[in-house]
């Protein structure tokens, strides 16, 4: 789909979505926080048998819409300066969509209701953060560097 879609394409679908989404975490923080009506969404049962429920479920809240707002708008300033930085890099799009992994991964953490939830999004953003480590996988020292972060993740996880 990146060819498809091109470096400029991938800008502008990751700039205006995460933009859109900031806007929509400021009106709800308006709506939830200050308001003080809370919503949760239940998507699906992940886990269904006699001794454990575990839904797949979302609540939003005054704590969540409060840390989506720093999420997004920091995550949007991310992006914005990554098409500089990134600008002459052939493999752009990759770069894009490991960034974009690490957003939604943070507000899946951010807002999961239940800690299975909140371990997936915890354990995506370790995976995220692997990747984008090791963006240029030829270079010795960031394949050392995110082999070193993926293990000094998984040993604090314990």
């Amino acid at each position: 789909m990146g060819r498809k879609v091109g470096v400029t394409g991938s800008h502008v679908i990751t700039i205006s979505c995460l933009f859109l989404s900031s806007i929509l975490a400021s009106i709800s923080f308006y709506k939830v926080g200050i308001c003080g009506s809370p919503v949760s969404i239940k998507l699906f049962s992940w886990i269904d048998s006699e001794s454990m429920f575990v839904s797949w479920e979302f609540l939003f809240d005054s704590l969540t819409v409060s840390m989506f707002i720093p999420v997004l708008y920091i995550s949007t300033l991310i992006h914005l300066f990554s098409v500089n930085y990134m600008g002459e890099d052939p493999h752009n799009q990759r770069f894009f969509s490991y960034l974009s992994l690490f957003t939604i991964f943070m507000l899946v953490l951010v807002s999961g209701v239940n800690f299975f939830v909140l371990f997936v999004g915890w354990e995506g953003i370790g995976v995220a953060s692997y990747l984008l480590i090791n963006f240029w996988w030829t270079r010795i020292q960031a394949n050392k560097a995110a082999m070193l972060a993926f293990t000094m993740n998984r040993v604090c996880d314990m």
